[in-house]
């Protein structure tokens, strides 16, 4: 397994836990419902690579879902609430910077990196709202 920057965020994650996790979904526009149901969610992540072509894996007991990227090639995603967007992936140091706009022109940031306690940090942005998920190796 590599172990530093992207690379290092290959593989098996398990939620840990969330902030500010529903205020980012209302920014976005997601629906009272499927922010109820994001809010139960502990995704299991998988991340792989194979030939600069990148697959991201959200596992659950309600819904999986995944995409597959090229980084720095724009790529049409269907978030996992269903939303319609338009989306780059670009590796910034240690760092993967996911930018998505969807139909309304809302955009939103999430940045990956392993922290300094090995955990994956997941730090999201919308308009005024930020918003941390964490998940640690399974």
């Amino acid at each position: 397994m590599a172990s530093s920057g992207v690379d290092a965020l290959k593989g098996t994650w398990d939620y840990v836990d969330s902030e500010n996790f529903d205020d980012y979904m209302k920014e976005l526009g997601v629906g009272m419902a499927a922010r109820l149901a994001a809010k139960g969610m502990k995704p299991r992540l998988v991340i792989n690579e194979n030939g600069g072509k990148w697959t991201v894996r959200s596992e659950s007991s309600l819904k999986t879902t995944s995409y597959d990227f090229t980084p720095g090639a724009e790529f049409d995603e269907t978030t996992p609430d269903g939303r319609e967007v338009k989306s780059t992936i670009k590796f910034e140091g240690n760092r993967w910077v996911h930018t998505t706009t969807d139909k309304n022109g809302t955009k939103s940031k999430v940045t990956r990196y392993i922290d300094d306690k090995g955990q994956q940090m997941i730090e999201m942005e919308c308009g005024s709202v930020k918003a941390r998920r964490w998940y640690k190796r399974a």
